[in-house]
Order: structure tokens, then C-alpha cells, then sequence
């Protein structure tokens, strides 16, 4: 392995900075020195690494020099064929990977709890899409990941797929058999398409789930950001074989990302890469310390349950605690809030905290936070929450309506209560977590009226949905 230790774009952009240069070039602020008085505490520093494709400094497009040897070193640190920088997010990775396999009218299997991105990398593609239904975790209450046979009978039913799409690990930190379902599809010779956005560390091993890089996926897009020390819209994308063209990803790649790349954005993932590749045994040992402390007194308070990962196969870097008293998950999520703890996410049941990636010895409030949430949550009671639910649907299924046939459609705009049946016109996307609800071109079913009135009923936020305050949907005119 290469020399990990090292950070080449974050030292060339240093001694950048330490010229002092004058700068006669975009961006406008001129290195922080055109900027309000009052704005100069939060971004004087972080401007003056705020630079462009300056001589020494490299292009993220087409790299010779330092911004090279970063992504090198990443792919080095991931035993990857080639590893880039993304600077738009998991987003603009996913876009890329999905319109550097599929072609319009293609077939493409898409696990159905993905992210709103696959859903529009698919749109821009015009592919047509087999969702593939995951199985459903009835203690957490949430889907989990998708079952081999559902893989396997999908692949009978449409053997002229060109892609497999998974999400991996789900939101909450769940793994599933993963190298079972790439091992099934490369026998049938289909890439497999991983958007692994909160698994970026899962190359640190036990008790890690492992990487979907380390189980044979083709191509994978991970955002740094989620849980490595990189700014927001800092991610990687890695290609993995042969069945992946990697001339078209690049190509696509140079299309979606922005043409003046941020500076900080990949620095701080040089650094996020040099963070990782210096883990070791007693970085890890301490942090599943305080981990392990911290469920501990979480376990403790009666109003809640922490939940275990089916199997151990979960983050440990992600905690789920479940509702045991009269409040919802997001009402305790806004109790939480008013002692300034913020989470990740809330559902009608739960709350996800994710904690981070501690080296040893490195400070981060958890005593205190655990003693402001014990105070929040003083004296709720502990009742009886058990509910079952049935809200599978079919394992395999595809849009009512294709994206093309989607432009020449009417719509119009009904009672959610009496949407059953109709074709949805619009994505409705409780966010976070981003994972879309109704796909547009989808058949409104039953069940998924069901859980978005649930939703609405418990405060969910959504993207999507504009007439949903008015009670209404809009659906497609199909006859």
C-alpha cells in the first residue's frame, strides 16, 4: 500500500496559501479579502484555500499533478481500478454510474428503497426500471435490504437486464447478503451498481460490515462527507472491473460536475482519505469504547429501546433508539432539539443518531449530550408500542407508465383518499432519509397510501408533494 500518511492536494493548496498570493482570477472574494466584516470569523480561512486551476494546483477534469496523486492514494487505499473525487455529492456519482450503463429502454434491476438520485439517474437515462422490493424489519419498522430469491426470480423474469442497482447499507446502518446477490448477478454477467453513500469506512473491517468494494461490486459511490472528516458534497466514486466503462463514467463525470470544482471540497477529501488510511487497532478500540458506553446509558432511560442490528450486521457508528412512550419519533426528535441535540433523521417510530469516527483520544461531548437527553426525556413513561406491520408489496414490479410516455400525460390533481388506483404524477419523498415513498409513473397502492397518511399524521417533511397540505396528489390522466 502507498503511503498513506501523505496529503498531496491539501499541501499544494498550503503552499498556495502561504505565498500570499494576489489574486487577479475568480472566485470574487479574492482569497477572503473582499468579504463582509461580520462573515470574516466563519470563512476568511477557508477562502483563502478557496483557489482555481491555477499553475502547481492542478484541474480536477483532467489531473496531472497533485489532485492525481490524491485520487491515486484513494484508489490505492480501496484496491480499486480507478477512484475519483466527486465535488456535486453521492448525487452527481450516481447520476454518472447510471447513465454509463444504461441506455434508453433498458431493463435495469433498482432495489425500491434507493435514493431520490438513482430515481433521476434513471429518468435522465429513460431506462426502464424493475424495482425489487426489500424485505421489511418488523422490530424496527423499517425495510432492510433485499433477499437473494428476489434477485434470483427477477433475473429469471427479465434475463436482458444491463444493471443491478443496490443501496448498501440502508439508511440506519443494515447490512444484508450482499456478496450472495453480486455473486448471483456477475453469474448471469450483470455489473452491480452500489450506492454505498454511508459505508465509506466499511474498509476498516470488523465489526464494520464489509465494503461492497471488498464483496465484488462493479462500481460504487460513497459519500465522505456522511461519516469521513470531508465537507458537504464531498464524495468518491471507485470502478471495480471490467464490466464497468470506465471511459464512459469519466465522460459523464466531466458533464455533471461542475466546471470550477470547490478547492476545499476536494482537499478536505484528501484529508478524509489520509484520516482513514491511518486508522488502526487503538483508534478503533477506543472508539468502540465510547460507543459502547454511550448505548449503555441510552438503554437506560425507560422512554425509549435501543435497537440491535438483525444478525450484528449492522454500523456501530449508527444508533437507532424506538419510541416506548406516548411520543412519536418526531416529537422526540423535536424534544431533543430544544436541548440543541440535533439527529440525523426521525420516522414515525424511531431516531437515528450517528456518531463519529473517533480516533484516539479525540474529544467529542458525549457525556453531556447523554445527560441533556436524559433530562429531555425525564418522566415520560414507558407504554406498550407493539404494532405489526404488513407493508411489502410486490416483490418485483415496474412504473405503470415509462419515463417517455411521462411527457405526453396530462395531469390533474385528487383527494389522496381517493387516489387508490391512479397513477401517481409526482415523487413524494419523506426527506431525510430521501427514500422516495410514491415514484412518479407509479401505481398508487393501498399500502402506500397507508403509510403516507401515517406519515403526514406524524409530522413527517417531505420533498415532493405540493398539494399534500390541501390533502391532495397529483396523478397522471391516463385514459
Amino acid at each position: 500500500m502507498k503511503n498513506q500518511l501523505k496529503t498531496p492536494l491539501f499541501d499544494v493548496l498550503t503552499e498556495h496559501v502561504n505565498k500570499r498570493p494576489v489574486s487577479f482570477h475568480v472566485p470574487g472574494h479574492k482569497y477572503g479579502e473582499v468579504l463582509q466584516a461580520e462573515a470574516h470569523t466563519y470563512f476568511k480561512q477557508v477562502f483563502q484555500m478557496d483557489a482555481t486551476e491555477l499553475s502547481g494546483l492542478d484541474d480536477l477534469h483532467s489531473p496531472e499533478g497533485a489532485i492525481l496523486e490524491a485520487e491515486v492514494l484513494l484508489a490505492d487505499l480501496y484496491q480499486t481500478r480507478k477512484s475519483y473525487f466527486l465535488v456535486n455529492g453521492s448525487t452527481v456519482g450516481n447520476l454518472a454510474m447510471i447513465m454509463a450503463s444504461c441506455e434508453e429502454g433498458s431493463k435495469v434491476l433498482v432495489q425500491r428503497n434507493c435514493h431520490k438520485s438513482i430515481l433521476n439517474g434513471l429518468s435522465l437515462a429513460k431506462a426502464d426500471p424493475i424495482f425489487l422490493e426489500p424485505e421489511f424489519n418488523q422490530e424496527w419498522k423499517v425495510p432492510s435490504g433485499i433477499h437473494l430469491d428476489t434477485v434470483r426470480e427477477s433475473i429469471k423474469l427479465y434475463p436482458d437486464v444491463k444493471a443491478l442497482i443496490l443501496t448498501y447499507p440502508n439508511y440506519y446502518g443494515m447490512g444484508f447478503e450482499l456478496l450472495e446477490i453480486i455473486n448471483e448477478a456477475h453469474h448471469h454477467h450483470i455489473p452491480v451498481l452500489i450506492d454505498e453513500a454511508h459505508g465509506p469506512h466499511f474498509i476498516l473491517g470488523d465489526p464494520f460490515p464489509p465494503s461492497a468494494l471488498q464483496l465484488g461490486a462493479d462500481i460504487v459511490v460513497q459519500s465522505a462527507h456522511k461519516i469521513l472528516p470531508a465537507m458537504t458534497m464531498g464524495s468518491y466514486l471507485h470502478i471495480n472491473s471490467d464490466l464497468i466503462n470506465q471511459h464512459r463514467v469519466k465522460e459523464y463525470l466531466v458533464m455533471l460536475q461542475s466546471s470550477s470544482p470547490s478547492y476545499p471540497i476536494m482537499a478536505s477529501l484528501d484529508l478524509a482519505r489520509n484520516y482513514l488510511g491511518t486508522y488502526n487497532q487503538k483508534d478503533l478500540t477506543f472508539l468502540l469504547t465510547e460507543i459502547d458506553r454511550f448505548k449503555s446509558e441510552l438503554a437506560e432511560i425507560p422512554a425509549i429501546k435501543v435497537l440491535d442490528y438483525p444478525n450484528a450486521n449492522g454500523d456501530p457508528l449508527k444508533i437507532t433508539i424506538q419510541s416506548r412512550c406516548q411520543l412519536n419519533g418526531y416529537e422526540l426528535q423535536r424534544k431533543l432539539e430544544e436541548g440543541a441535540i440535533y439527529t440525523e433523521l426521525a420516522d414515525p417510530h424511531n431516531l437515528l443518531f450517528i456518531l463519529p469516527l473517533l480516533k484516539d483520544g479525540q474529544g467529542f461531548p458525549l457525556e453531556e449530550t447523554m445527560l441533556k437527553i436524559k433530562e429531555s426525556l425525564a418522566g415520560l413513561p414507558s407504554i406498550n408500542r407493539h404494532e405489526e406491520f404488513e407493508l411489502a408489496g410486490q416483490k418485483i414490479s415496474s412504473l405503470a407508465v415509462t419515463f417517455k410516455e411521462m411527457e405526453k400525460l396530462e395531469i390533474k390533481a385528487v383527494p389522496i383518499l381517493s387516489a387508490l388506483k391512479e397513477v401517481s404524477a409526482e415523487t413524494i419523498i419523506p426527506y431525510p432519509p430521501g427514500i422516495p415513498l410514491l415514484l412518479k409513473g407509479e401505481r398508487i397502492t393501498k399500502n402506500k397510501l397507508s403509510q403516507l397518511t401515517l406519515l403526514l399524521k406524524s409530522g413527517a417533511r417531505f420533498q415532493g408533494g405540493s398539494l399534500l397540505k390541501d390533502k391532495m396528489i397529483k396523478t397522471f390522466i391516463t385514459t
